[in-house]
């Protein structure tokens, strides 16, 4: 009867410690997965910040890509001064073809009887003060674009410079285009290369 007894007692506790454990197990199985899945959250929560960051990231990069000026139309109208400039020195074609028309309308207009002082005047003045006038007005816009693109800095992006390029052809622009505008009118005006004296 004792061993009995003793072996129903062990038998008990056995099944009591199974019990137990089995308790154990079912109350700290759920726990254990909400843990793990924290962590795997707690884990993947990061990566997916990091993703949504380099994301908005990415986006305000090409944003500010696409807005950023490219500094072309800078260049063009820099390389645009410089030969307006240019061509006010010399005058240009057109300044030629309308001096030649100036010269012409002067003889059509001027009598073969007219003194020699309105002949010089009529055929050969103001064809000269023409080719000044239309070399002033090369001369003119070529120093406008140089200053647009020189100023042009200023109403854009803020801290964007301007290439040294960019100015340096502008100033040789707007340099051009000053004596080209002093040299028109020099010229205009007779203090350079004037009508000869017929008295």
């Amino acid at each position: 009867m004792a061993t009995k007894t003793a072996e129903g007692a062990t038998g008990g506790t056995e099944a009591g410690t199974e019990a137990r454990k089995d308790d154990e197990t079912t109350t700290a199985g759920p726990a254990e997965e909400q843990t793990a899945d924290n962590q795997a959250a707690g884990e993947q929560a990061p990566e997916e910040a990091a993703e949504a960051d380099g994301g908005e990231a990415g986006d305000a990069t090409e944003a500010a890509g696409g807005k950023a000026p490219s500094g072309v139309g800078q260049g063009a109208g820099a390389v645009v001064s410089a030969a307006l400039g240019l061509v006010s020195l010399s005058g240009g074609w057109i300044g030629t073809v309308a001096s030649a028309r100036e010269q012409l309308v002067g003889q059509l207009r001027t009598s073969s009887t007219a003194s020699v002082a309105t002949q010089i005047k009529e055929v050969y003045g103001d064809a000269w003060h023409t080719t000044a006038l239309w070399a002033g007005l090369f001369a003119l816009a070529a120093l406008i674009t140089g200053v647009v693109v020189l100023a042009r800095p200023a109403f854009g992006a803020p801290g964007r410079p301007q290439a040294a390029w960019i100015k340096s052809v502008a100033w040789a622009g707007v340099s051009l285009g000053v004596i080209g505008l002093l040299l028109a009118v020099l010229k205009y005006s007779d203090a350079l290369l004037g009508l000869p004296s017929t008295g």
